[in-house]
């Protein structure tokens, strides 16, 4: 299970010639070495920065109308590049693109303080006259949406079929459409659930072997700015969540990361569970570069 933030695939859905180009090539490059490696590959990713600038664009559609959108809008981008990447290089796999709904609870206590930062950052006009719910993070304020917990991935019999006959499969893009339950019908809700804590409950489903959350950091760090900062190559359960309680890992950034690897490491303690910038994956499976989360 290979898990990118919506900030790496920001040039897989625009034109920009920034940095995200470079990101977004070593994304690729990782899955390509890890196929080669023998792994089967599952893609999940992030939609915060794009379905932030979607919406602030039209409020009309609903929040889980705009996920959807930007599932299937990235979903297709990663698989344009990479279905041309494994052809030069003679590849056999494919790669395949499900819209994934994700059930939570209504009442579900993320509903009511919104949490989960979508789109830009925020200039002081913008916080000032904008009736959203605004949250200061590590970068700057920025807008905040629900963020329920995961209760069930509804595809997740699909997506595990089509891994099983060696297909990449990208889904759960932005944590999934958020669904409820009606009685027999499923109904979307406004809400962005966490694509991390969506992306460790489906290696748990699937019994993932791995679990690489790849983001902009090259590895865990305490302290973080600070003259005392430190970076961690291998952190045990008891560790994170001491640094919990302190407050290392903030809501808006790591925190959320770090709590979906101890659960996966909780659930499947003979996993690989790492966490790394892109381009460093197969490195960091060895423990060579990254964070490596263990049991103890």
């Amino acid at each position: 299970m290979y898990a990118i933030g919506g900030n790496a695939l920001a040039s897989a859905t625009s034109d920009s010639s920034s940095n995200s180009s470079l990101i977004l090539a070593k994304v690729m490059s990782d899955v390509v070495d890890l196929l080669e490696a023998g792994w089967n590959v599952i893609l999940t990713h992030g939609n915060g920065p794009q379905v932030g600038h979607l919406m602030s664009l039209d409020s009309s559609i609903d929040m889980h109308e705009w996920v959807a959108a930007t599932q299937g809008m990235i979903g297709h981008s990663i698989s344009l590049n990479l279905d041309s990447i494994l052809q030069k290089r003679n590849r056999p796999e494919s790669t395949s693109v499900i819209l994934t709904r994700v059930e939570v609870d209504l009442g579900d206590c993320g509903f009511k303080f919104p949490t989960k930062p979508v789109g830009p950052i925020l200039t002081n006009k913008q916080v000032m006259s904008e009736d959203w719910d605004i949250a200061e993070t590590v970068n700057g304020p920025r807008r905040v949406v629900a963020s329920p917990t995961p209760k069930q991935i509804i595809d997740l019999n699909v997506i595990r079929e089509l891994s099983d006959k060696k297909a990449i499969v990208i889904c759960c893009g932005g944590g999934g459409i958020p669904v409820i339950r009606v009685g027999p019908f499923l109904k979307g809700v406004p809400a962005v659930i966490d694509k991390d804590h969506v992306s460790s409950k489906l290696a748990i489903e699937l019994r993932a072997d791995a679990l690489i959350i790849s983001t902009a950091i090259d590895a865990v760090r305490t302290d973080f700015g600070l003259p005392s900062e430190k970076i961690h190559r291998k952190l045990t359960i008891d560790e994170v969540e001491r640094y919990m309680t302190e407050s290392q890992f903030p809501s808006g950034s790591m925190g959320p990361k770090l709590s979906a690897m101890v659960e996966m490491i909780k659930e499947l303690p003979d996993s690989k569970v790492v966490l790394c910038q892109p381009g460093d994956a197969i490195k960091a499976l060895r423990g060579d570069e990254g964070t490596t989360l263990s049991i103890n």
